[in-house]
């Protein structure tokens, strides 16, 4: 936690409300998100209860399990979600834009520019909390590897058609989650606390409902008070006034309601079951509609909170104008959409149980670069997280007194102005380190040269330090700088010690080359797979 959170969250501890942590909103919100709100059944991990799913937040649509633990009514639940949503991502699948891609000509070996689709824009998931994108990710896996009736007539329990499908869209999205700075799937919790401190804990900040209690509290109530009261409020039947965010249900609210709930469903669809006659089946029929529209008059009650509280959290975070630097990481997702789209339409086989060892070590590099990536960015982007940075020693802001134009020493003369800036922080700098100032969106990069001798003549404030930095690039290529690519005196700029820019690591080997230490050949005989232990013969038994 760096020292501007830490300050921002005493802050919102004594004055009861919660303190701004960004100028700027630095994830994409598009005009129309997906809105997940799903609930699990306390006794089987992972069984669906229920879920509210939609994007119009006047009318969600209602999912609802009566019997978590029969499988054909799972199966349902999972086919009726499939509905809500692959509508929804497949209509951003077919709006596509021209782009322009680097691949390597398999001839030359060299990179070329191919013209390629791009969606124009891509679906957007929403769920209440961080255990909402476990639970996304969750049902990808369970659903990806399903068999349906059209790829295997003989398999058991057949899944409905357009599961599976469901199940590979969700282990992207649930995959992509884990990327730092996208936006493809995002938990409200996550996007408010990254925007707002609040005066709980971090744990506390996973209950929405307290979350919005410290950004939008009633009219003259603290934070505090507000937060408590939608944790532990309950109304005279015992049940909570603000249900937890998320999949997980209150305790009260499955003993003394949904567990009778669902056992006089279960009694309804047995005497249903033993009917004799087609009259008393009519009547049968009647007592088990009326017991599953108790259960979903339940769920929805429980749901319908946390529903508002989604929608009334990204109507504050639409408040917050978008970072320049968000478009671009959306774009990112956007390529991410495109390539998964292209991998389904292709016919390629569902994401695999574990990632080899090329595949993994890839993941890996990339999120690091992201991450490092999304550092940068949202410091150029927001003054109140480049204040962080500041206060950390890796930026400071000071104003160009001096410019003394100066060459490189070599062949052909380069320029290598060197730049005097007034400051009074305190950077942590050493002989020849680098700093970076954005210019024209582009970072140029300096080294510090030294500290320059005050001028006895003027002055200056205590803690004041005259830094002498020499510029290296973006200075066109003729003896002279281009206008505009040198500081000029008067000037106040943004110095920052971390890159704009992050490179990425060295290429890592293709699978077929990957030694057999990292998962490569001998295995990839086999299709991939480990090779099997020998089979256990006559002789191996004593």
């Amino acid at each position: 936690m760096s020292l501007i959170s830490t300050l921002a969250r005493l802050e919102a501890v004594d004055s009861g409300r919660a303190q701004p942590l960004a100028t700027v909103r630095h994830r994409h919100l598009t005009d129309g998100p997906l809105v997940l709100v799903p609930l699990t059944t306390a006794g089987e991990a992972g069984a669906p209860l229920g879920a509210l799913v939609g994007t119009d937040r006047a009318a969600p649509r209602l999912l609802a399990v009566a019997q978590p633990r029969d499988r054909d009514l799972r199966f349902a639940f999972l086919a009726e979600l499939a509905e809500a949503v692959l509508p929804h991502i497949e209509s951003y699948a077919d709006v596509v834009e021209p782009a322009e891609r680097s691949e390597v000509d398999p001839g030359t070996g060299k990179k070329v520019k191919v013209e390629v689709e791009l969606c124009a824009d891509a679906a957007q998931l929403i769920v209440p909390s961080r255990a909402g994108i476990d639970f996304v990710r969750l049902l990808g896996r369970s659903m990806r590897f399903r068999r349906t009736a059209e790829d295997d007539p003989d398999t058991p329990y057949p899944a409905p058609a357009r599961v599976p499908l469901l199940g590979r869209w969700m282990t992207h999205y649930g995959e992509r989650a884990r990327v730092p700075g996208s936006s493809l799937l995002l938990a409200a919790t996550d996007l408010l606390n990254r925007h707002w401190a609040t005066g709980q804990s971090s744990l506390e900040d996973q209950h929405l409902g307290a979350l919005l209690a410290w950004v939008d509290p009633p009219d003259g109530e603290p934070g505090a008070a507000a937060a408590l009261r939608a944790e532990l409020e309950r109304d005279r039947d015992g049940q909570l006034v603000c249900p937890p965010a998320g999949p997980a249900t209150d305790p009260a609210f499955d003993n003394r309601l949904l567990a009778p709930a669902i056992e006089r469903y279960d009694r309804a669809r047995a005497a249903l079951a033993a009917a004799e006659d087609a009259l008393d089946a009519d009547t049968r029929l009647g007592e088990l509609s009326g017991a599953e529209r108790e259960i979903r008059s339940l769920l929805a009650g429980v749901l319908l909170p946390t529903w508002d509280a989604v929608w009334r959290g990204i109507d504050l975070l639409r408040e917050l104008p978008e970072g320049t630097r968000a478009e671009d990481r959306w774009t990112r997702d956007r390529w991410s959409f495109t390539a998964h789209r292209d991998r389904v339409r292709a016919g390629e086989p569902p994401q695999p149980r574990r990632d080899d060892a090329v595949t993994a070590a890839q993941k890996l590099a990339a999120r690091e670069t992201a991450q490092a990536q999304l550092d940068a960015q949202e410091a150029l982007d927001d003054p109140l997280v480049l204040a962080g940075r500041r206060l950390a020693g890796e930026a400071f802001i000071g104003e160009v007194t001096e410019v003394e134009m100066a060459y490189s020493e070599s062949k052909r003369p380069s320029p290598r102005p060197l730049v005097t800036v007034r400051t009074d922080e305190r950077p942590h700098l050493g002989e020849r380190t680098k700093v970076y100032r954005s210019l024209d969106g582009r970072p140029q990069t300096a080294e510090f040269v030294g500290y320059a001798t005050e001028d006895a003549g003027h002055a200056e404030p205590e803690g004041t330090v005259h830094l002498v930095l020499r510029i290296t690039d973006r200075m066109g290529r003729s003896k002279e700088p281009a206008p505009g690519s040198v500081p000029e005196p008067g000037d106040r700029i943004a110095w920052t010690l971390f890159e704009h820019d992050q490179r990425g690591g060295p290429k890592l080997p293709d699978p077929e080359d990957t030694p057999w230490t990292h998962g490569g050949p001998p295995g990839a005989a086999g299709g991939g797979h480990a090779e099997q232990p020998d089979p256990v013969t006559a002789e191996d038994i004593l």
